[in-house]
């Protein structure tokens, strides 16, 4: 059956069972159901829609930061829409059971996401130091002066050292001695390794793993029951689609960007039945296609850009090792090209890596506030008695001081005693 279809059967039974429970009710209340009705119709159509396009992107689009910023504006428009729907238009059914625990469940997954962005904020800080050693290369080959042996040593201790920071975490914690050499080289303390820049700048826990986090936030995820569709007036749909919207967006980051024991093998099944469902199980095949090819697997992160450093650095690095002095007019011209081919790779990233940072930022402050709002609302409509204090909501730096999921959620409680 068609997706629409199933939405409108879905519709259809849904009243029905609604109109057979209410059936001794004045006529006037059946317009509620129907305008309800409408409403989670009209959201599942637009996530649809929104991931239908993101589905339709090309194979040479998929996983760039201008794809990955995209599927991040989608998620915070699907965020927004979520948020009129559950905490603003029917607040009086997020208090009654079974909604209240539905509710819950997905504010407890959503902590489990800013970790996530915290990791992927600082994987975006890794992707920097890679372009300032591609700068640095660009930089050595100056179209304006003579190609000589100085530049060449210099271009090629960049490249090692470039090829050494984009091991994958497991490569490079078994090769310390190399990483020895490259801290030595930048000027740090030998007894520092690594790790990607993690003593410097990751604001997760040496242990924290990207892996076991997504796991554990779709644990337990599955469609829900008609009787709690029934129970929830339909409510429980949309819940669960932001569930596996915001799932499938921390899978998606954590698969493009270097991140602290990523893996991606989380299990993932959507029903094709909903109309989002085939277009967001679609891009998670297409992902999975990716990460399986052969240049692709012991790549520290999908992303399109990733993929062009490790390309570009390699084959320059090969013509690198290959130059012999005097140089031939032919090296000189393909060096040229291979430096112009570095340079396209370091504008790319200049141009793409702060405005996606920023959406970074931005879902990660959107969740805050969402959970925020969810859980003053409940708690006023609880008891009506409690006013709503306005909190100040500290900024990624400030939440960032207290590492792990357990300040996350210190952060992220109704009323926070630092703020």
């Amino acid at each position: 059956m068609p997706a629409t279809e199933y939405q409108r059967s879905f519709g259809r039974t849904l009243l029905n069972l609604r109109r057979d429970s209410v059936h001794s009710v004045a006529e006037s209340s059946t317009t509620e159901p129907t305008q309800m009705e409408a409403e989670l119709e009209s959201f599942q159509r637009r996530v649809a829609e929104r991931f239908a396009d993101l589905n339709a992107s090309t194979s040479e689009d998929l996983l760039s930061l201008e794809w990955v910023g995209k599927l991040l504006d989608s998620f915070l428009l699907c965020q927004e829409e979520f948020r009129v729907v559950i905490v603003s238009n029917h607040r009086e059914l997020v208090t009654k059971p079974p909604m209240d625990r539905m509710v819950s469940e997905y504010f407890d997954r959503s902590v489990k996401a800013l970790d996530v962005c915290n990791a992927i904020r600082d994987g975006v800080e890794r992707i920097r130091q890679w372009q300032k050693l591609i700068e640095i290369v660009v930089c050595a080959f100056d179209s304006k002066k003579p190609l000589g042996e100085g530049q060449f040593r210099r271009a090629k201790k960049t490249l090692i050292e470039l090829a050494i920071g984009m091991l994958d975490d497991k490569e490079a914690s078994s090769s310390s001695s190399v990483t020895q050499h490259r801290n030595r080289s930048f000027g740090r303390n030998k007894e520092k390794t690594i790790g990607h820049f993690r003593s410097l700048s990751w604001s997760v826990s040496r242990s924290w793993s990207a892996s076991k986090q997504l796991q554990a936030l779709g644990n337990g995820l599955a469609p829900p029951r008609a009787g709690d569709v029934t129970a929830t007036s339909g409510l429980a749909v949309p819940v669960y689609t932001m569930t596996s919207v915001l799932l499938f967006v921390m899978w998606a980051l954590v698969a493009a960007i270097p991140c602290q024991d990523r893996g991606l093998q989380v299990h993932f099944n959507v029903p094709r039945s909903f109309q989002w469902g085939g277009s967001l199980m679609s891009l998670h095949d297409r992902i999975i296609e990716e990460s399986r090819k052969r240049e692709r697997r012991n790549s520290c992160g999908l992303l399109k850009e990733i993929n062009q450093i490790e390309r570009s650095s390699r084959l320059m690095g090969e013509l690198v090792d290959s130059v012999q002095f005097p140089l031939s007019e032919e090296k000189e011209v393909g060096v040229r090209e291979r430096v112009e081919e570095l340079g396209k790779v370091h504008e790319a990233l200049k141009n793409g890596l702060d405005p996606f940072e920023r959406k970074v930022r931005e879902v990660f402050h959107r969740i805050v506030r969402s959970r925020t709002e969810g859980l003053e609302s409940r708690k006023n409509k609880m008891d009506p008695k409690i006013t709503t204090r306005t909190r100040r909501l500290m900024d990624v730096v400030e939440i960032n001081d207290y590492p792990g999921s357990g300040a996350n959620s210190r952060h992220t409680r109704p009323y926070c005693p630092d703020c």
